[in-house]
């Protein structure tokens, strides 16, 4: 009975070293190429062109508003309604500032008439000198609030600074309404404003001086700046732009510098603040040295000497090499190089920290282009 136990625990235990045996996986072979995600270098042939996102805003706006308080009694134009300079396009009810006018005229009469007879009574000696002072005094006080009084009535009609459209209405007639409060949105379109923001790194490369035969003078950007400004429902047509202004304070949320250039409204469609295009900028003329490349930080390595290194692709081998860099600053997820790309290339963005020299690689697919994880190794 103990034979037939042994005999039959040997054999089980046969049976699972066989198992074990055939479950043992055969080693896979490494990959014949590594996928990875490529970036392409800013710069190159070309790179003198810079392209913005842009906003667009009016040339000339306003906002109007009375310099009184009051009862609208007259609104005679509407959103959208173009307007001439002078042009009324608002009105108070005057009767209040009537009936002060008329009585700031009186009592400036008679304050004149007295200040006129004072002059020959004062001449003759039949009143003192301090008399006559108080007459001159009232005169001239009533005649400042007169002046007043007749502002304010002229001030009781808003009209048009400038010719322009009405961009929005803020009140409805016979509202009352107070001193400066916007009444309406006045823009003048027949010029329009677009705004760009100029990153640092490009600010840094431009220079503000050229030298001649009689020694360095300064030059005005805005008369050696080629740009154009297109829109996403006009393709192929491109308006030029002249630079208006340039911010040299950057924004403290984006370390951007604005630029304003104007263009001429197109006549064959409408154009309106508020509404989006693209800037195609020309840097050539005033580029005098070549601007930084910042690439994403995961894709600059340290190489056996702890020297910075990327993987550069060879589109035609689909093989990578390594090139040193000169690096410079950080900004969020990427880095500055400043010295080691010329522009234009592509470099292994992903998939960096696993590479050899020579090493085929494949390009990843967008869909498989997933956003790195923060615990993934650079």
């Amino acid at each position: 009975m103990l034979r037939s136990v042994l005999i039959t625990a040997a054999c089980a235990v046969s049976l699972l070293l066989l198992s074990a045996c055939g479950q043992q996986k055969t080693p896979v072979p490494p990959p014949d190429s590594r996928p990875v995600k490529l970036f392409t270098v800013a710069g190159g042939e070309g790179s003198d062109m810079r392209h913005f996102p842009a906003r667009v805003d009016a040339a000339q706006k306003a906002e109007l508003s009375f310099r009184v308080s009051g009862r609208l009694q007259e609104i005679p134009v509407r959103e959208g309604d173009l307007v001439q300079k002078g042009q009324l396009v608002a009105k108070l009810d005057p009767t209040e500032y009537q009936l002060v006018l008329e009585d700031r005229q009186a009592s400036f009469d008679n304050a004149e008439r007295n200040f006129q007879r004072g002059k020959e009574l004062v001449a003759q000696g039949n009143i003192s000198r301090t008399d006559f002072d108080q007459m001159e005094a009232l005169y001239r006080t009533t005649s400042a609030a007169l002046s007043q009084a007749k502002n304010d009535l002229e001030y009781t009609e808003l009209r048009a600074p400038f010719s322009g459209r009405i961009a929005q209405r803020l009140v409805e007639n016979f509202e009352e309404v107070l001193a400066k409060q916007t009444v309406f949105f006045l823009q003048n379109l027949d010029a329009l404003d677009v705004v760009i923001d100029l990153p640092e790194s490009l600010v840094r490369s431009l220079r503000g001086t050229v030298r001649n035969d009689s020694g360095p003078r300064e030059v005005s950007d805005r008369n050696r700046v080629e740009a154009r400004a297109s829109f996403e429902d006009r393709p192929g047509i491109a308006f030029p732009l002249e630079i208006k202004e340039i911010a040299t304070r950057a924004d403290e949320q984006t370390q951007t510098y604005r630029v304003t250039f104007t263009m001429l409204a197109p006549e064959d469609f409408a154009v309106l603040p508020g509404m989006s295009a693209q800037v195609d900028v020309n840097f050539s003329d005033l580029i005098t040295e070549e601007p930084s490349k910042w690439v994403p930080s995961r894709a600059v390595q340290a190489d056996e000497g702890l020297g910075a290194r990327v993987w550069v692709l060879d589109a035609e081998t689909m093989t990578v090499h390594s090139r040193p860099v000169e690096i410079g600053r950080m900004s969020g997820n990427r880095i500055e190089v400043r010295g080691g790309l010329e522009g234009g290339e592509e470099i292994v963005a992903v998939g960096a920290p696993y590479l050899a020299e020579g090493m085929k690689v494949t390009r990843m697919e967008q869909s498989e282009q997933a956003v790195p994880r923060a615990d993934d190794p650079n």
